[in-house]
């Protein structure tokens, strides 16, 4: 799976801090937007979740800051999955400056599929773990 486009938005100025720039809740913001789009496409739906009585949550991430947004920027961010295992996932979403193309931020993120009655982690559904299975061989073909 090629890197995709999970968000895409703007840097208001109500977004940025008292050095003029976003602040850092708002790429975790943008990040976590970005987060249920990139489910969706595995399968992960908000309507599979409410039925299914799943969910998802993460725990670990690790952000790196690259580069500064300034109020007005237009963000984009592209995610590509890194590992699939029965129960969880690790993927990664880069944001940039939409203009001029450049990496503002790394997000890398693993996330755990979840029984939300039991509060405990179950394997995914054969038909979401296939879909996320293919953009992994997708991309070691690439």
């Amino acid at each position: 799976m090629e890197p995709e486009a999970t968000y895409r938005g703007t840097v208001y100025p109500w977004q940025c801090d008292h050095v003029g720039h976003m602040n850092i809740m708002w790429y975790v913001g943008k990040f976590d937007e970005a987060n249920w789009n990139l489910f969706a496409r595995l399968g992960l739906t908000p309507s599979y979740l409410r039925s299914s009585g799943r969910g998802m949550a993460a725990v670990q991430q690790n952000i790196t800051y690259k580069r500064e947004l300034l109020a007005g920027d237009i963000v984009e961010i592209r995610s590509i999955l890194l590992e699939v295992r029965d129960k969880s996932i690790r993927f990664r979403h880069e944001m940039a400056n939409a203009e001029t193309g450049e990496i503002a931020a790394i997000y890398e993120i693993t996330g755990v599929h979840m029984d939300c009655q039991a509060r405990k982690s179950t394997p995914f559904a054969d038909a979401i773990r296939e879909t996320a299975m293919k953009r992994l061989v997708e991309r070691a073909e690439a």
